[in-house]
């Protein structure tokens, strides 16, 4: 049995449960700290749901857009070492 899946019967990304917040560290590499940090600046939405973070997968697409785009970009911050000028 073959089945063929058109363009309209794909599942939009908001009909897909969310993230849990753990998962989605485990899956990008992301420490608790750093997850904190996005969080915090408001490039990760959360939601809160019975006392637990989730993300919304559409909230994971948007924020790997915004990364792909240079959004979150930043110039590194090396210290100097001794007698390099």
């Amino acid at each position: 049995m073959k089945i063929n899946k058109t363009k309209s019967e794909v599942v939009p990304l908001d009909a897909m449960p969310p993230v849990s917040l753990e998962r989605f560290m485990t899956e990008f590499g992301v420490s608790t700290a750093t997850c904190w940090r996005y969080r915090k600046r408001g490039w990760l939405e959360t939601i809160v749901i019975c006392g637990r973070h989730y993300i919304s997968r559409a909230a994971i697409v948007e924020f790997n857009r915004r990364a792909a785009c240079g959004e979150f970009a930043g110039a590194l911050q090396c210290p100097a070492g001794k007698g390099l000028k």
